[in-house]
């Protein structure tokens, strides 16, 4: 089993595909292991719209993306590794983490951004 210090590192690295998306979504959890952001589209009940997040869990290191949920023909043409990987329908975890793998969610991540501004709930402009 991985160990904290790991997982940590993996976080880490998965934070790093959001962090890009800042300037237009809204921050909603940004601590140690937690990290998360809405679209700042407001829903008629009066939330936002979950964007992505990544968790430390017990076992595994979470990568939430809930573009692939709402349109999930983005994930046509993933790669076995990065299938492997998932759990549900918007749910990849991780215990490691190769740079192709990342290099592809952070693609698939590019996508799912672009398909929520093309439906009108992220802004257009800044990307």
């Amino acid at each position: 089993m991985k160990n904290k210090e790991d997982f940590q590192s993996v976080f880490n690295r998965l934070k790093t595909i959001l962090v890009n998306y800042e300037s237009n979504l809204v921050v909603t959890a940004n601590e140690v292991g937690n990290y998360s952001l809405n679209t700042p589209f407001i829903m008629k009940y009066g939330k936002e719209i979950f964007f992505a997040a990544v968790i430390i869990n017990k076992n595994y290191v979470s990568y939430h993306l809930m573009p692939v949920y709402v349109f999930p023909e983005l994930l046509d043409g993933l790669s076995t590794g990065l299938i492997k990987r998932m759990q549900g329908k918007s749910c990849f975890n991780f215990t490691a983490l190769k740079s192709e793998i990342l290099e592809e969610l952070s693609e698939l991540t590019s996508k799912g951004y672009s398909r929520f501004q093309q439906e009108g709930q992220v802004d257009s402009g800044g990307r």
